[in-house]
């Protein structure tokens, strides 16, 4: 008895039970993050998954028979209670009753794009392989089976088992067509643009100087006609593209029993699920992943890809590290090298430590009000007057996010880097200034490379705050739909002032303000899967350097 006492005793002394107790929360956290991610990978993956069509024959109500087809998205039970009104009344007994929801798709037939239904309102069900989705540039996806090809508003003669086929070619032309077409629009007369409003400007700036001879306003105006001969050239290219474009049409047979005549232009995609095996599914998946982060979004950015949400995300991270990185680092040589310890120095610190803590929404008031309306205002006045009163800088852009971003993250950087130069021993520095190097010297070649980890580890949890950042965002420089690219062909390629889209404000925009909540739903956890992937990669890239850096200067530590 004394014994086990004893022993009892001896084990709380040593601090085993708060060791397994930490060893659990450890666990449990990581369970829990493990099983968050698990969750959203697996709401992403499904909304690329090609979804059976199912038709449903059900009793709309008491009399009346309807047959639908769409895709089954969720079933539920609930409580009789629960539901208010019924078109057709459930059973007497039932207290628990199971629906169905159900995507039906064609909304300019039934207005709406998803249902529920009871599951005893079912009277049939059927997957035919016949049945195709057909996934559209506007207005949602339509299912029905493919009846006919029309060529300039003429049947064409194929037989039934090469209508498949012969759409899928035909589609595959109309969109190899469509992305020339969106390329001459975009690009090419995009550019022919840039470069017309650059010859008003430059106008306009010779005329505030009082310098637009006549000379000057010849040359000018052959520039002009010369763009003007490029764009009538690039129009009659997309008149006989538009020709092209516009010549098929698909007639789909829908649940209602009419025929709706599709033009190819306005569709993706066509593809029967029913008839698919698990390889055409997976091969699929992988298509549509791929066009997920390749292409551009659509329908009020509820389908399509978001491949300028991921490229403006990337590289307002880069250009905010760029920017944090010095400004930090020399932040952080200062207060720990030169500053003397006194009341300013901890005071500073104390500051640096508090903005740590300042929410980010703070930030975006702050860089609205200087960055946006006082730096890039004075900037416009100084160096674009000719734009004015139509703002260059003085408007929310790639920039000022970067700036907002780094001033944000700033505070990080700083402390980091100060506590790795606090680990660097003093007998280095003393070692390398008895052998004659200047402090300067010292702190360049030997010191800030030894606390170069440090640094990194720093700009890590930078990137790592900054990317999820959206708050601020949306006041200085981030938009729904940005039209272009900040960066492009066009001289200065890099293009500091233009709004961007962001995979933050992408997930919120879609979350919270999409016209179709239910259709959203998938694409806010493929979203957010993607954003997780971008800070992941993100970060094991700075941890990549950081390593490197340790290995390297682990023998001058020791």
């Amino acid at each position: 008895m004394n014994s086990n006492s004893l022993s009892f005793k001896q084990w709380l002394k040593e601090g085993i039970p708060w060791i397994w107790l930490c060893a659990a929360a450890v666990s449990a956290s990581l369970l829990m993050v493990c099983g968050l991610i698990g969750l959203i990978a697996y709401g992403g993956i499904s909304y690329f998954w090609p979804k059976s069509l199912v038709e449903l024959n059900y009793l709309k109500n008491a009399s009346t028979q309807e047959i639908i087809i769409g895709e089954i998205h969720q079933q539920e039970t609930v409580l009789k209670q629960r539901i208010h009104s019924f078109d057709v009344p459930p059973p007497e007994k039932a207290e628990i009753l199971e629906r169905w929801q159900v995507k039906t798709g064609n909304k300019e037939i039934y207005g709406i794009d998803f249902r529920w239904i009871n599951q005893y309102q079912i009277l049939s069900q059927k997957l035919p392989p016949q049945l195709a989705t057909i996934e559209r540039r506007e207005w949602g996806n339509i299912y029905g089976e493919v009846v006919a090809i029309n060529e300039l508003g003429h049947k064409l003669s194929i037989l039934d088992t090469a209508l498949l086929q012969t759409s899928q070619q035909r589609i595959e032309r109309a969109n190899d067509l469509f992305h020339q077409k969106r390329a001459i629009e975009k690009n090419a007369i995009g550019k022919i643009n840039y470069d017309m409003e650059k010859l008003r400007l430059k106008a306009r700036k010779y005329e505030i100087k009082g310098e637009l001879t006549p000379e000057i306003q010849q040359k000018l105006e052959q520039s002009r006609q010369i763009l003007q001969k490029k764009y009538l050239d690039l129009e009659q290219a997309l008149s006989v593209l538009n020709t092209q474009l516009n010549r098929d049409s698909l007639v789909v047979k829908i649940a209602t029993g009419q025929n709706l005549e599709l033009p190819l232009a306005k569709i993706v995609q066509l593809y029967q699920p029913n008839s698919m095996n698990l390889w055409h599914k997976l091969g699929f998946l992988i298509s549509k992943i791929w066009e997920f982060v390749s292409d551009e979004p659509r329908e009020a950015n509820t389908e399509g890809g978001i491949f300028p949400a991921i490229f403006g995300t990337i590289l307002m991270v880069i250009i905010m590290s760029v920017v944090v990185t010095p400004f930090g680092v020399i932040a952080a040589v200062y207060l720990k090298e030169y500053a003397g310890q006194n009341f300013l120095t901890r005071a500073i610190r104390i500051a640096v430590n508090n903005l740590a803590g300042v929410p980010s929404i703070v930030y975006g008031v702050f860089g609205l009000g200087f960055f946006v309306y006082w730096a890039g205002g004075n900037i416009d006045r100084l160096f674009f007057p000719e734009a004015l009163p139509s703002p260059t800088f003085g408007t929310p852009g790639l920039m000022w996010c970067s700036l907002t971003l780094a001033l944000l993250t700033l505070p990080v950087v700083i402390v980091a880097t100060e506590e790795g130069l606090a680990r660097i021993p003093k007998a280095i520095r003393e070692g390398s200034l008895a052998l004659g190097a200047t402090k300067a010297e010292t702190l360049w070649r030997i010191v800030l490379p030894m606390a170069s980890p440090a640094l990194m580890t720093g700009l890590i949890l930078a990137v790592a705050r900054a990317a999820g950042e959206v708050a601020p965002l949306m006041l200085v420089g981030v938009v729904k739909l940005a039209p272009t690219l900040p960066f492009d062909t066009s001289f200065p390629f890099l293009h500091l002032d233009r709004k961007f889209m962001h995979l933050g404000f992408h997930i919120y925009d879609v979350g919270f303000q999409s016209p179709n909540v239910e259709a959203a739903r998938s694409l806010v956890y493929a979203t957010s899967f993607l954003l997780l992937l971008v800070i992941v990669a993100l970060n094991i890239s700075a941890i990549a350097i950081r390593n490197r850096l340790r290995e390297r200067y682990k023998t001058l530590e020791n």
